[in-house]
């Protein structure tokens, strides 16, 4: 978790950096990058859910929280990005797939 911490602090300043105060981290609309960080959103909120830990912490890494709401409010993203719940249920499926298959080859 703390290697998942200092990067997201390193997120956190490259966004600054990048974005030069601007909404997205290639300026006033997404782009790539923040199609590639984005595509782990519902990963990282579902992880979240299921550990019971704040990894999108407005006191840490407040820019990158706010870029992270944006992104999560736009149009084209709502239509393709999977809801928490489905993904948390299908972390169940494949621990429980994982779990299976340790078994049999035991």
């Amino acid at each position: 978790m703390q290697q998942m911490f200092a990067a997201l602090q390193q997120l956190e300043e490259v966004f600054e950096k990048c974005s030069e105060g601007k909404s997205f981290f290639g300026g006033d609309t997404i782009g790539y990058v923040d199609i590639a960080l984005g595509s782990y959103l519902g990963w990282m909120k579902a992880t979240e859910k299921i550990a019971g830990i704040k990894l999108l912490d407005e006191e840490k890494i407040p820019r990158l929280v706010k870029w992270a709401e944006r992104f999560s409010s736009s149009d084209a993203v709502k239509e393709v990005i999977p809801e928490v719940d489905q993904l948390v249920e299908f972390s169940k499926v494949l621990r429980a797939a994982f779990r299976a298959a340790a078994s049999a080859s035991n």
